[in-house]
């Protein structure tokens, strides 16, 4: 067993390697800040606080995975949907759920306009959202006009609220547990059990290699455990906040994507030698353009996320936020030079920055030193990619 163990972990050491260190840094936190990282109300701030960085780490992925291409304009992009839903909200006084739909549409249409320049004039990807950078965020300027709009309290709910407990409260002992929380920790439990045990089925069927079974049990065990531990966590506090069940939605779209359909495997493809993906018939310009697209959708459901959890529209909404979702896929294991990388490894390459944000300001770290050490974090994940490739190549 311990040698399968081994094994396991030596073939699949990239995989592993940022879910350990991500454990590492929330038990090096919980040390250093006597417990308060690990408060249930902090728990439930982390997700407010990084649930629109999340978004916008998935969607910078499919951008990587293209070819270590980058979106430099996604903050720009989110300040933009903000500004849009906000004027059409508060300012025309439009359907809130219309307001919602159109600014969702600009953000596709921004991406869109870049995917563009990108795809089909073969402009360089940094080159176009460095422009989109600066375009965007003057066009906010000018909605806005330099001033901060309210927004109704239906952006906050979204943003900052839990799902509602139809369920009712469950007493055990002196502590009262969120019965919705529980229950759909316990449905994600059985689904999860459910589609690793179907994978592994298909996989053997069709004469792939597939995990040990004593080791699958192990990780089903242990993550299934993971699941446990934080939905009893967020049921000892507010309950499930919406945000993290439409982050949930999200995410496990983008894993089938990635994992289960031809766009995914054209995605990989196109990220690790484009001339063989464009010769095998792959419609490579299509794949890049579609790429942006979406970059540009998911950056808007990240501006209406953020406008929502300011219960406003502001001029500097999502300043930096290109950099926060860059590092995520970087340090979640995504190649520079594209091809590599998972969803979940951007989720947890985002919950690493998210804790050292938050662990960092509990202990009253000066912000200089956090960049400092964000930095650090950031150079540190590229050096071991390209290093775990030339080692790959000497071998």
């Amino acid at each position: 067993m311990i040698r399968k163990l081994r094994e396991a972990l030596r073939h699949n050491f990239r995989e592993y390697a940022m879910f350990f260190a991500l454990i590492a840094i929330v038990a090096f936190f919980g040390i250093a800040t006597n417990g308060i990282l690990l408060a249930t109300r902090n728990v439930t701030r982390l997700i407010y606080q990084n649930s629109y960085i999340l978004i916008l780490a998935v969607g910078m992925l499919m951008c990587i995975l293209t070819g270590g291409n980058i979106d430099l304009s996604v903050g720009s992009v989110v300040a933009l949907a903000s500004a849009m839903s906000g004027l059409l909200a508060s300012v025309l006084g439009w359907p809130i759920w219309l307001s919602i739909i159109l600014a969702m549409l600009v953000g596709v249409l921004a991406g869109a306009w870049q995917g563009y320049w990108i795809a089909y004039i073969q402009i360089p990807a940094f080159i176009v959202t460095l422009a989109g950078m600066l375009v965007f965020r003057a066009i906010n300027n000018i909605i806005l006009q330099g001033e901060t709009v309210g927004l109704p309290d239906a952006y906050k709910v979204i943003a900052a609220r839990p799902v509602a407990d139809f369920v009712g409260e469950i007493n055990v002992g002196q502590f009262g547990l969120n019965g919705t929380s529980m229950l759909v920790g316990a449905l994600a439990i059985l689904i999860y059990i459910a589609v690793t045990l179907w994978n592994r089925r298909t996989k053997k069927a069709k004469g792939y290699e597939v995990m040990d079974q004593s080791l699958l049990i192990l990780k089903m065990v242990l993550i299934s455990l993971v699941i446990a531990f934080f939905t009893l966590w967020l049921s000892l506090d507010d309950g499930l906040p919406i945000i993290l069940v439409i982050f949930g939605v999200l995410a496990g779209i983008y894993i089938f994507i990635t994992n289960k359909t031809v766009l995914g495997r054209h995605l990989y493809a196109l990220g690790g030698n484009a001339k063989a993906a464009e010769l095998s018939g792959i419609k490579t310009k299509r794949i890049l353009f579609l790429a942006y697209t979406n970059m540009g959708m998911l950056s808007a459901i990240s501006g209406i996320v953020y406008a929502g959890r300011l219960n406003a529209s502001s001029p500097i909404a999502g300043k930096g936020f290109e950099l926060d979702a860059i590092a995520a896929c970087f340090i979640g294991g995504a190649s520079a030079t594209g091809g590599v990388g998972t969803v979940m490894g951007a989720i947890i390459g985002g919950l690493i920055m998210g804790i050292l944000n938050n662990g960092m300001s509990i202990m009253s770290v000066d912000v200089f030193w956090q960049d400092f050490t964000k930095g650090l974090v950031l150079l540190g994940a590229v050096a071991f990619d390209v290093m775990s490739k030339s080692k790959s190549s000497v071998k």
